[in-house]
Protein backbone atom coordinates (compact mmCIF):
# COMPACT_ATOMS: atom_id res chain seq x y z
CA UNK A 1 0.00 0.00 0.00
CA UNK A 2 1.55 3.06 -1.05
CA UNK A 3 1.70 5.80 1.55
CA UNK A 4 1.22 8.97 -0.93
CA UNK A 5 0.57 11.67 1.93
CA UNK A 6 3.62 10.41 4.18
CA UNK A 7 6.13 10.56 1.52
CA UNK A 8 5.06 13.78 -0.17
CA UNK A 9 5.05 15.36 3.38
CA UNK A 10 8.67 13.12 3.38
CA UNK A 11 9.93 15.15 0.04
CA UNK A 12 8.48 18.47 0.18
CA UNK A 13 10.23 19.01 3.79
CA UNK A 14 13.28 17.88 2.25
CA UNK A 15 13.33 20.24 -0.55
CA UNK A 16 12.34 23.65 1.69
CA UNK A 17 15.29 22.75 3.91
CA UNK A 18 17.66 21.56 1.41
CA UNK A 19 17.25 23.64 -1.64
CA UNK A 20 19.96 26.73 -2.15
CA UNK A 21 18.17 29.84 -2.01
CA UNK A 22 19.04 31.50 -4.91
CA UNK A 23 16.46 28.74 -6.73
CA UNK A 24 13.91 30.92 -7.06
CA UNK A 25 11.94 28.75 -9.77
CA UNK A 26 12.71 25.34 -8.76
CA UNK A 27 11.92 26.25 -5.21
CA UNK A 28 9.86 23.77 -3.25
CA UNK A 29 6.66 25.73 -4.75
CA UNK A 30 7.28 24.59 -7.97
CA UNK A 31 6.97 20.95 -7.31
CA UNK A 32 3.97 21.76 -5.79
CA UNK A 33 2.02 23.64 -8.57
CA UNK A 34 3.43 20.91 -10.73
CA UNK A 35 1.92 18.84 -8.46
CA UNK A 36 -1.46 20.18 -8.43
CA UNK A 37 -1.36 20.61 -12.34
CA UNK A 38 -0.24 17.04 -13.14
CA UNK A 39 -2.93 16.20 -11.67
CA UNK A 40 -5.36 18.42 -12.99
CA UNK A 41 -4.16 17.95 -16.31
CA UNK A 42 -4.47 13.87 -15.76
CA UNK A 43 -8.29 14.09 -14.83
CA UNK A 44 -8.77 16.87 -18.21
CA UNK A 45 -7.41 13.77 -19.81
CA UNK A 46 -9.45 10.52 -17.98
CA UNK A 47 -6.58 9.23 -16.71
CA UNK A 48 -7.14 6.03 -13.49
CA UNK A 49 -6.34 6.84 -10.49
CA UNK A 50 -3.84 4.66 -10.21
CA UNK A 51 -1.88 6.03 -13.00
CA UNK A 52 -2.88 9.83 -11.28
CA UNK A 53 -0.65 8.41 -8.09
CA UNK A 54 2.36 7.62 -10.24
CA UNK A 55 2.02 10.98 -12.01
CA UNK A 56 2.00 12.88 -9.14
CA UNK A 57 4.76 10.63 -7.30
CA UNK A 58 7.02 11.66 -10.59
CA UNK A 59 6.02 15.30 -10.11
CA UNK A 60 7.04 15.43 -6.76
CA UNK A 61 10.52 13.81 -7.70
CA UNK A 62 11.06 15.84 -11.38
CA UNK A 63 13.14 18.57 -9.77
CA UNK A 64 14.44 16.88 -6.42
CA UNK A 65 17.71 16.69 -7.82
CA UNK A 66 18.78 20.23 -7.52
CA UNK A 67 19.15 19.26 -3.83
CA UNK A 68 22.81 17.97 -4.33
CA UNK A 69 23.24 19.19 -8.00
CA UNK A 70 24.02 21.78 -10.94
CA UNK A 71 20.98 22.38 -13.37
CA UNK A 72 22.39 20.35 -16.08
CA UNK A 73 21.18 16.66 -15.74
CA UNK A 74 19.72 16.93 -12.34
CA UNK A 75 16.87 14.56 -13.98
CA UNK A 76 19.38 11.78 -13.64
CA UNK A 77 19.80 12.85 -9.93
CA UNK A 78 16.42 12.97 -9.03
CA UNK A 79 15.24 9.31 -10.97
CA UNK A 80 17.94 7.64 -8.60
CA UNK A 81 16.46 9.66 -5.51
CA UNK A 82 13.24 8.50 -6.21
CA UNK A 83 14.30 4.73 -6.83
CA UNK A 84 16.40 5.01 -3.57
CA UNK A 85 12.93 6.33 -1.80
CA UNK A 86 10.00 4.81 -3.34
CA UNK A 87 10.24 1.21 -2.48
CA UNK A 88 10.06 2.16 1.49
CA UNK A 89 6.71 3.87 0.44
CA UNK A 90 5.23 0.63 -1.20
CA UNK A 91 5.95 0.97 -4.96
CA UNK A 92 6.71 -1.92 -7.33
CA UNK A 93 9.97 -2.35 -9.36
CA UNK A 94 7.71 -1.42 -12.49
CA UNK A 95 5.94 1.32 -11.05
CA UNK A 96 8.94 3.30 -10.06
CA UNK A 97 10.40 2.50 -13.98
CA UNK A 98 7.27 4.02 -15.26
CA UNK A 99 8.02 6.99 -12.82
CA UNK A 100 11.72 7.35 -14.06
CA UNK A 101 10.37 7.65 -17.62
CA UNK A 102 8.45 10.71 -16.60
CA UNK A 103 10.96 12.52 -14.71
CA UNK A 104 13.12 11.84 -17.77
CA UNK A 105 10.22 13.33 -20.12
CA UNK A 106 10.63 17.00 -18.33
CA UNK A 107 14.45 17.00 -19.81
CA UNK A 108 14.36 20.02 -22.13
CA UNK A 109 13.72 19.31 -25.70
CA UNK A 110 11.01 17.29 -23.87
CA UNK A 111 10.81 14.32 -25.23
CA UNK A 112 8.02 12.50 -23.47
CA UNK A 113 6.77 8.72 -25.18
CA UNK A 114 3.70 7.42 -23.59
CA UNK A 115 0.59 9.64 -22.13
CA UNK A 116 1.41 9.86 -18.23
CA UNK A 117 5.52 11.61 -19.48
CA UNK A 118 3.33 13.79 -21.52
CA UNK A 119 1.12 14.71 -19.07
CA UNK A 120 3.83 15.77 -16.67
CA UNK A 121 5.72 17.11 -19.17
CA UNK A 122 3.10 19.40 -19.80
CA UNK A 123 2.47 20.12 -16.07
CA UNK A 124 6.07 21.11 -15.30
CA UNK A 125 6.11 24.13 -18.57
CA UNK A 126 1.96 24.89 -17.87
CA UNK A 127 3.02 28.16 -17.10
CA UNK A 128 4.01 29.05 -20.74
CA UNK A 129 0.40 29.24 -21.42
CA UNK A 130 -0.87 30.71 -18.42
CA UNK A 131 -1.38 34.88 -17.00
CA UNK A 132 1.85 33.71 -14.37
CA UNK A 133 3.81 33.39 -17.38
CA UNK A 134 6.05 37.03 -16.61
CA UNK A 135 5.70 36.38 -13.09
CA UNK A 136 7.56 33.01 -13.05
CA UNK A 137 9.45 33.87 -15.76
CA UNK A 138 11.18 36.30 -13.83
CA UNK A 139 11.39 34.10 -10.97
CA UNK A 140 13.69 32.04 -13.30
CA UNK A 141 15.65 34.61 -14.98
CA UNK A 142 16.97 35.47 -11.03
CA UNK A 143 17.68 32.06 -10.63
CA UNK A 144 19.79 31.76 -13.88
CA UNK A 145 21.07 35.39 -13.31
CA UNK A 146 22.97 33.64 -9.74
CA UNK A 147 24.77 31.55 -12.40
CA UNK A 148 25.74 34.40 -15.06
CA UNK A 149 25.73 37.32 -13.50
CA UNK A 150 25.54 39.08 -17.03
CA UNK A 151 22.53 37.89 -18.14
CA UNK A 152 20.62 41.12 -19.17
CA UNK A 153 16.89 41.30 -19.67
CA UNK A 154 16.91 41.57 -23.38
CA UNK A 155 19.36 38.52 -23.64
CA UNK A 156 16.70 36.74 -21.26
CA UNK A 157 13.98 37.59 -23.54
CA UNK A 158 15.58 36.55 -26.58
CA UNK A 159 16.08 33.06 -24.86
CA UNK A 160 12.23 32.94 -23.83
CA UNK A 161 11.19 33.79 -27.47
CA UNK A 162 13.60 30.96 -28.57
CA UNK A 163 12.21 28.96 -26.24
CA UNK A 164 9.06 29.55 -26.51
CA UNK A 165 9.11 29.11 -30.09
CA UNK A 166 10.27 25.73 -29.66
CA UNK A 167 8.04 24.36 -27.00
CA UNK A 168 5.06 22.68 -27.60
CA UNK A 169 2.69 20.55 -25.64
CA UNK A 170 2.20 17.37 -25.77
CA UNK A 171 -1.85 16.64 -24.40
CA UNK A 172 -4.60 17.30 -26.07
CA UNK A 173 -6.43 19.32 -22.74
CA UNK A 174 -2.89 22.03 -23.05
CA UNK A 175 -2.54 22.00 -26.76
CA UNK A 176 -5.95 23.35 -26.68
CA UNK A 177 -6.30 25.54 -23.55
CA UNK A 178 -2.26 26.67 -23.20
CA UNK A 179 -1.43 27.25 -26.40
CA UNK A 180 -3.23 30.01 -27.35
CA UNK A 181 -2.20 31.54 -24.00
CA UNK A 182 1.19 30.80 -24.96
CA UNK A 183 1.34 32.68 -28.36
CA UNK A 184 0.13 35.86 -26.78
CA UNK A 185 3.07 35.47 -24.29
CA UNK A 186 5.70 35.10 -27.04
CA UNK A 187 4.08 37.91 -29.36
CA UNK A 188 3.94 39.98 -26.10
CA UNK A 189 7.77 39.58 -25.96
CA UNK A 190 8.63 39.76 -29.48
CA UNK A 191 6.78 43.41 -29.09
CA UNK A 192 9.10 44.02 -26.39
CA UNK A 193 11.95 43.65 -28.58
CA UNK A 194 11.10 45.68 -31.70
CA UNK A 195 10.25 48.71 -28.56
CA UNK A 196 13.97 48.53 -27.81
Amino acid sequence: MKNWDLLCHTVINSLKENLAPFLTYHDWKHTEHVIRMAEYIANKENTPEEDIILIKTAALFHDAGFINSVADGHEEVSIKLAQHKLPQFGYTKSEIEIIAGMIQATAIPQEPKTKLESILADADLEYLGTDSFERIGTNLYYEIKHTNPNLSVPEWNEIQINFLQNHQYHTPYCIQYRTPIKQKNLELLVEQRSEK
